[in-house]
């Protein structure tokens, strides 16, 4: 019942259809597709993402028997340049159609900065950054609903929707079945939280169980202060993968569970680590 997949982009060098080849052939059944990171024979910017690309995309991706998980469109939701905002809001509109097309579970993002350089600053903590950013993704969540595609936001420590009970609060003031959760444990942590983390991925499923769409999967380490997770090999770092996947055998059968950060020379490893923790589905 587990669905592993790996990022597009942390697979070996070569053209499109050389990358999802090496997808399957490792093992992999599914993928998360960021199309500028993975492509690079071929223009994939907003005026390329034809209905001839998606569908040509989907039969390589069918052929190889891989499902796209995520559609990736991680923009600055909250950028305060107006005009760089629409481009922003467009391209997530793009991707929306795009994934529509191509078959897709769902275009995916992260949640933000109050800065045009998308970095962190205390004030992305705050109820006015976060009111921001509630407004423009009730924007990009309407226009999913009208295309029947799920939008995914993924919680970050150093972003807008930065814990749990944020996420929540997310979910509950744009109050659409079309919006989901990527949940990747390691981006909510930091040196001070991180030895709870086994009751923050509780929480996330108490809060948010039903919502949680997507897992992506890391393992990290502590480094001057800082958390650290590439290229970290899966059980070779803090994360208590044992207990997440018991969850997930659980709560969350087929979910997609993609690796992330993984490198091609740890990629394997990390695979049969996953594969060994779901087995056992220690909770």
């Amino acid at each position: 019942m587990l669905q592993l997949g790996i990022r597009g982009h942390d697979t070996p060098n070569g053209t499109f259809e050389e990358r999802i080849k090496s997808i399957s052939d490792s093992g992999f059944c599914c993928t998360q597709l960021a199309l500028a990171k993975l492509i690079t024979e071929f223009n994939v910017g907003n005026e390329a993402m034809t209905s001839g690309m998606a569908l040509y995309m989907k039969r390589v991706f069918l052929q190889n028997h891989v499902e796209v998980a995520v559609l990736g469109c991680y923009k600055n939701l909250a950028n305060p340049d107006e005009a760089q905002l629409a481009q922003i809001i467009k391209s997530y509109e793009n991707h929306i159609r795009f994934a529509a097309l191509l078959g897709c579970g769902m275009v995916g993002t992260e949640t933000g900065a109050v800065n045009t350089e998308y970095r962190y600053t205390p004030e992305n903590h705050t109820k006015r950054a976060l009111g921001i950013f509630i407004e423009n993704l009730k924007k990009v969540v309407d226009y999913a609903e009208r295309m029947g595609v799920c939008f995914g936001i993924e919680p970050v420590y150093k972003h807008i929707m930065y814990d749990i009970e944020c996420t929540r609060k997310v979910l509950d003031a744009v109050n659409s079945p079309n919006l989901r959760v990527i949940l990747d444990p390691v981006n909510l942590l930091s040196a001070e939280n991180e030895s709870r983390h086994e009751e923050m991925i509780k929480g996330a499923f108490e809060l948010f169980g039903d919502e949680i769409d997507v897992i992506h999967l890391k393992d990290y380490i502590v480094q001057e202060g800082e958390i650290v997770s590439r290229p970290v090999t899966l059980g070779e770092g803090n994360l208590n993968i044992p207990y997440l996947m018991g969850i997930l055998k659980q709560k969350k059968p087929f979910i997609h569970v993609l690796l992330e950060d993984s490198v091609p020379e740890n990629a394997q490893a990390s695979r049969t680590y996953a594969i060994q923790c779901y087995d056992v589905g220690v909770k």
